[in-house]
């Protein structure tokens, strides 16, 4: 069984990232506005990026990392733009508290 880690976009522009074994009735549950409390009040959502993993556990490490990162960082994993990613991470370790601005 393969579990995809999904990037959604909110349309207050946030994003928002979360794993599932059912991609299809999940985003189904999202866009019911029962999914998730925080997606609920931000709809519609756009399906921005899937990944699939091939274990539960490799997908919500995925999702966790993700979570912690700035919108700039999570934009720039999604075009692929390593660089940026790379940077991006750079700039977090050396600002003092380690926060990068979304």
């Amino acid at each position: 069984m393969a579990f995809s880690l999904y990037i959604l976009e909110c349309a207050d522009g946030t994003l928002y990232v979360g794993h599932t074994d059912d991609l299809d009735e999940r985003m189904r549950q999202h866009d019911a506005g029962k999914a998730d409390t925080f997606t609920a009040p931000r709809r519609p959502l756009k399906l921005l990026h899937v990944e699939e993993f091939e274990t539960r556990y490799e997908a919500l490490t995925m999702e966790r990392k993700l979570k912690g990162w700035s919108r700039a960082k999570k934009l720039a994993y999604i075009a692929g733009d390593w660089d940026t990613v790379s940077r991006l991470a750079r700039s977090r370790q050396r600002r003092p508290g380690g926060t990068d601005a979304s």
